[in-house]
């Protein structure tokens, strides 16, 4: 009898606990429910794409390191693999997040392309600028093409060795792949917009767009630091005893980058409202420098230029990269956004530069061969 007793207690009491872990999950899914996706989705076909070729491509993906890669077409999904909620930090893509910033201020004319950085009271610390560098303008650091070639947050060893002398080259003589150039655009919004970077983009750009993961979460790091990167949305990187302008570190999903990148596929608009002009758009993806001739690369402002894929309208593709394998594509030619996502902070995920070549390459020759053919009339 006592150990029915016994039995029955034991077989209440994890009854009871089956209960309450019910109960708890019940309650999880209710505060934390799942997210809604802000992408309606098409097959290949639809998108004049093989399903062939993008199996393929699946399969390279699984082999290569890849973290995730989602394409849309006139702003639907056609293709997606791997995590695109999964927020990785975009290194360098981080520049056309900027471009917009600056958008914002050109249409509501707070932006001077002309002005000089010494009309705009602009200098740099502990080492200053001389006379001549600061006759720079706004629209040469945005074209990266100010002829400053001064010691800047988050370069790499490779880029501080290419880095050009100081005085080397005058304002506007050239272009140089330069982090003082991009990390002084920061400064130069917020002393325009009286805005902190990571605020302007939430409230300017990610909620209008509805983003869903990045939710304006903000730290900072001062150099040198020692420990893990902070896992927030937005970061500041200081090295203050180079510079006084900090590097402004983004942390995004797939699925949000895509979103942005549409936006530059509709020419700024966004479910009727316009975000960003047509004019900027179009005055800051076209060529200005020309990169890599071989190639047909260029440089816009805070964005590459396809020379080389042009749409019927006159619109040059255009794109970024962060690190060599991160990269958020825009092609109005076929009206694609593309997105591809490794997970740099994972020390043990290897992906090499040449993969993303590959990846690049089999997307566009997944292009169905009456998608091809149209785009040849298109070209003609």
């Amino acid at each position: 009898m006592g150990n029915d007793k016994e039995t029955y207690m034991l077989t209440t009491i994890k009854a009871q606990a089956l209960i309450l872990i019910f109960l708890v999950s019940t309650l999880s899914l209710a505060e934390s429910p799942p997210i809604r996706d802000s992408f309606e989705r098409i097959s290949p076909k639809q998108a004049g794409y093989s399903e062939t070729a993008l199996g393929e491509l699946r399969d390279y993906l699984k082999k290569s390191g890849s973290s995730s890669l989602l394409l849309l077409h006139d702003g639907k999904v056609f293709f997606e693999w791997g995590d695109i909620y999964k927020r990785h930090l975009i290194h360098s893509v981080r520049k056309s997040l900027m471009n917009s910033l600056m958008g914002t201020l050109y249409d509501q004319r707070k932006l001077n392309l002309k002005a000089t950085l010494k009309q705009l009271k602009v200098n740099d610390s502990p080492d200053p600028l001389t006379e001549e560098e600061l006759q720079a303008t706004i629209e040469m650091v945005l074209k990266s093409r100010s002829g400053i070639y001064h010691a800047a947050t988050a370069e790499s060893e490779d880029m501080k060795l290419k880095k050009p002398k100081r005085g080397l080259h005058s304002p506007g003589e050239t272009y140089y792949y330069n982090n003082w150039d991009f990390n002084l655009a920061g400064m130069l919004f917020e002393k325009l917009s009286g805005e902190k970077v990571f605020d302007a983009f939430y409230e300017r750009i990610a909620q209008p767009l509805g983003m869903k993961q990045f939710k304006n979460q903000q730290s900072h790091i001062d150099l040198p630091y020692e420990g893990p990167v902070p896992l927030v949305d937005g970061i500041y990187q200081f090295e203050l005893q180079i510079t006084q302008y900090p590097a402004y570190h983004f942390r995004m999903s797939a699925h949000d980058l895509a979103l942005y990148g549409q936006l530059f596929l509709n020419q700024g608009e966004w479910n009727g409202k316009q975000i960003l002009s047509k004019e900027w758009i179009e005055l800051s993806t076209k060529p200005y420098s020309v990169t890599n001739q071989r190639y047909g690369l260029a440089y816009g402002m805070l964005w590459n230029v396809l020379l080389n894929d042009i749409d019927d309208s006159g619109r040059y593709s255009f794109y970024h990269t962060g690190v060599g394998v991160h990269m958020l594509g825009v092609y109005p030619k076929h009206k694609l956004v593309m997105v591809h996502r490794v997970d740099t902070e994972n020390e043990s995920v290897r992906f090499k530069v040449d993969n993303l070549y590959s990846i690049i390459r089999m997307m566009h020759q997944a292009r169905s061969k009456k998608t091809k053919e149209n785009d040849s009339k298109l070209a003609k």
